[in-house]
């Protein structure tokens, strides 16, 4: 194992600068950063991000990058960019020793010099690695399913749906195209309602131009284990947008859950058979494999343990927010009830985190999160949405324009505000451009045909 070099800024007649290392590059990872590096003074502290990706994910975009509503790169928010006075790693944390203050991390490099992970020393600790899909042990997910977390699967999943509607179009076999055809979501929580939602619209608008395609010709499943969808706009809302779903023909299956995708065949519990080409499986998240691998307190469900000051249950010098951090909502009526892991919490948390960090260095008081939760909005496709915010509900356009004033207002950077906003009015200018880019996927699949080798599979991705 190589030891990472920790340089404290030492100087003849000044204190070593206190060493505050940041595991993840997500919301709270990058907005902690962020307020850091703005109220930090000169020499005070040196901030390290260690993040297995150069750029924060703005994940409630990822729906409308699905159905080429936003361009991929304005989804994402370049951490080295932004954080221009922290030091960046690009790498993975696979252990945390919070008594001997080390992460030992593994980086791009790490296979290439072949010497072991690296171990990055710390005097102040903020865990947010956020969370990864939950699966679930169910035969052939692993090998035929594909996930909704990250902007790569979006953008792998809208040239999927792409290309299954040119499979579907030139093929001779009904079987392929009624399988090519067949688009199975599992989940009803935001990631799968808002996916569906988008990628459904896209796909409709899409069948336009295809002689021998039409919307009715496709089959959009939505399968749910609980009783109702998107719990969070409240019940009358999840009663619009159930009976706004099938209105436009997409099969709502509730208290249902999948029990195979094994040889492209989805089998539900309720014994539907569906061949399918495409399983897309948004039921729900964990806690980050890192927790588990380190030495602080957790809780029952594998999250951190932490006080309402955002500070780890018990331990000095360790701080932790989002959907790793299990947080006591002190403005709920229930006493003891954590705050929901989703990304409102997230971006006010990493504020209270950041000043509370500040200001325990400078031995200052600090400060309880409290947040009561606004509300939530959500998109069903172009000019279709719900939303329930400080006690109002808005159904349909109105819902829909709330959304995207609301995230437009909440994603990072003016420079992203912009770009956004503008690719939203060219949008409502312009047709939509309906394109497959998959080959992106295998960019050196063409030049190694050529090249007389034939393709070969591409490296899998460290930590895969």
């Amino acid at each position: 194992m190589v030891k990472a070099a920790n340089s404290r800024g030492e100087s003849p007649g000044n204190p070593p600068r206190t060493r505050i290392l940041i595991v993840g590059g997500g919301y709270v990872g990058m907005y902690t950063a962020l307020r850091l590096q703005r109220k930090l003074r000169t020499g005070e502290a040196e901030v390290t991000v260690v993040s297995p990706e150069p750029y924060m994910t703005y994940q409630p975009f990822l729906p409308e990058a699905a159905a080429g509503s936003i361009s991929p790169r304005h989804v994402v928010v370049p951490l080295r960019r932004v954080l221009s006075e922290c030091r960046i790693v690009i790498g993975e944390a696979q252990r945390i020793d919070h008594a001997k203050r080390t992460a030992t991390v593994t980086t791009l490099a790490t296979d290439e010099e072949g010497a072991g992970p690296v171990e990055i020393e710390y005097d102040e600790l903020v865990l947010a690695p956020g969370s990864v899909s939950r699966t679930l042990p169910i035969p052939g997910l692993a090998d035929y399913a594909i996930g909704f977390k990250t902007v790569e699967e979006a953008i792998g999943l809208r040239n999927h749906v792409i290309e299954q509607m040119d499979i579907a179009s030139s093929t001779r076999d009904p079987a392929i195209r009624d399988a090519a055809l067949t688009f199975v979501f599992v989940g009803g929580g935001y990631a799968g309602v808002e996916a569906l939602g988008e990628l459904e619209d896209m796909a409709r608008y899409a069948a336009r131009y295809y002689h021998n395609v039409k919307p009715e010709d496709m089959k959009w499943i939505l399968v749910e284990a609980s009783d109702r969808i998107l719990p969070e706009v409240g019940p009358e809302m999840g009663t619009y947008t159930i009976r706004e779903l099938r209105r436009r023909g997409i099969d709502l299956r509730l208290e249902t859950r999948l029990e195979s995708c094994e040889n492209r065949v989805a089998v539900l519990s309720d014994g539907a058979r569906f061949p399918t080409r495409t399983v897309v499986w948004t039921a729900g998240v964990k806690p980050h494999p890192v927790l588990a691998a380190s030495d602080l307190p957790k809780n029952e469900r594998g999250r951190l343990a932490c006080t309402s000051f955002l500070t780890v249950e018990g331990v000095e010098h360790a701080w932790a927010a989002g959907d790793a951090a299990s947080v006591p909502d002190i403005t709920a009526a229930e006493k003891g009830v954590p705050c929901a892991p989703n990304a409102q919490h997230a971006v006010r948390q990493a504020k209270v985190l950041a000043d509370n960090l500040v200001s325990s260095l400078r031995g200052g008081v600090l400060t309880e999160y409290a947040h009561k939760y606004a509300g939530s909005v959500a998109s069903l496709g172009f000019h279709k949405g719900v939303a329930h915010v400080y006690g109002r509900k808005l159904k349909g356009y109105p819902a829909w324009l709330m959304h995207r004033a609301y995230h437009l207002s909440r994603v990072p950077t003016l420079n992203r505000k912009t770009r956004v906003l503008a690719e939203w009015t060219l949008s409502g200018l312009f047709k939509r451009e309906i394109v497959s880019l998959g080959s992106l996927e295998h960019p050196r699949a063409e030049f190694e045909l050529a090249a007389g080798g034939g393709p070969k599979e591409p490296p899998k991705k460290s930590g895969s």
